[in-house]
């Protein structure tokens, strides 16, 4: 009996995936192990530490004594720098119902850097809901994703979106400003083309969607809309499932005019009346900007506008200094 090519096809895609589904498992497995493990060393070494009468000296003795015994046996794992960080995850999580099967050991490393409790109850949640990597998560803590958004919205809210204990129920919630494009390599020059800078975006559609942050997906870019007789072309187009309504974007290289916000308008005002259906809500408008002048959107737009927004684009990564700045300005202006 001869075999059928394409079962065999078949049998062999099963066979990989079972074996990679469970290579995962058990790597999996063996992160939660050593987060634990880390955790039980941790918590012995702290209760050694009280114990101690000199407790700052003490403990720091007992650190270096731990570390010459066991990493000759165990491996760099267990250096003077590593048992302190292991302490300091004991210090930050005390509780083991605090811990989250989804986080390995480097993205707790990541959390327990951060002294600010909301931020770093924040960032864990996160993690948690977007499926984060490391990497991405280090990213995000760099970029000061947390200070971006209490920017445009108070730590309260931005906590309970982020526990998913409320959906988000303006734009403001979502997006960001200052919105941070360093990934997309490109050098800090005084102007760029409106296309190049697209283009660089569709190019790193991925890394965007995730700097956009919950819930976007992407529709289309140059989306053509016909209005009697004359064509216009929207840059880019994105859904929102948490908000239930369209996100469209707009790139200008330059500073922001009035012009602009007009066009922007005519677009979510078509959107609105040509493309959202009855159960979804106003379609958003989002001018990403070299540079922006809130009054101009201020004074361009109805009194009680919601759903156009200015952000502006950084080819870098903010510093934690200077959004804490701005949100202190803010703050001044509203008392």
């Amino acid at each position: 009996m001869k075999n059928n090519p394409s079962n065999i096809n078949t049998i062999i895609k099963d066979i990989k995936r079972l074996i990679t589904n469970a290579q995962q498992k058990v790597i999996h497995t063996v992160e939660n192990q050593r987060v634990l493990l880390y955790w039980s060393i941790g918590k012995r070494i702290f209760e050694e530490e009280q114990e101690g009468k000199e407790r700052a000296e003490y403990g720091k003795q007992l650190i270096k004594t731990l570390a010459k015994e066991i990493e000759p046996l165990y491996g760099s794992g267990y250096s003077v720098r590593q048992l302190e960080l292991i302490r300091q995850f004991y210090r930050t999580f005390p509780n083991t119902n605090a811990l989250r099967s989804q986080l390995n050991w480097t993205q707790y490393k990541l959390l327990i850097r951060i002294s600010n409790e909301d931020k770093r109850a924040f960032y864990l949640a996160e993690s948690i809901k977007n499926y984060w990597s490391a990497r991405e998560l280090e990213r995000q803590i760099n970029s000061s994703l947390f200070e971006r958004l209490l920017l445009s919205s108070n730590k309260e809210d931005v906590l309970a979106v982020a526990r998913e204990e409320r959906m988000p129920n303006s734009p403001s919630e979502i997006i960001k400003d200052p919105i941070c494009l360093e990934f997309l390599g490109l050098e800090q020059k005084s102007h760029y083309y409106e296309k190049d800078l697209e283009e660089a975006i569709i190019s790193n559609l991925q890394s965007f969607l995730l700097e956009l942050g919950n819930g976007f997906s992407f529709v289309s870019r140059q989306q053509r809309i016909h209005i009697e007789g004359d064509d216009f072309f929207i840059d880019l187009v994105f859904y929102n499932r948490l908000l239930q309504s369209f996100v469209l974007f707009e790139i200008k290289t330059h500073k922001l005019t009035h012009q602009d916000v007009g066009q922007l308008q005519m677009y979510v005002n078509f959107y609105d009346r040509e493309e959202k259906l009855a159960h979804e809500n106003p379609t958003i408008g989002v001018l990403l900007c070299a540079d922006k002048n809130d009054a101009v959107v201020k004074y361009t737009l109805p009194k009680k506008n919601k759903t156009i927004l200015a952000s502006k684009y950084q080819l870098y990564l903010p510093t934690e200094e200077e959004l804490i700045e701005k949100l202190k300005t803010i703050t001044e202006r509203t008392k």
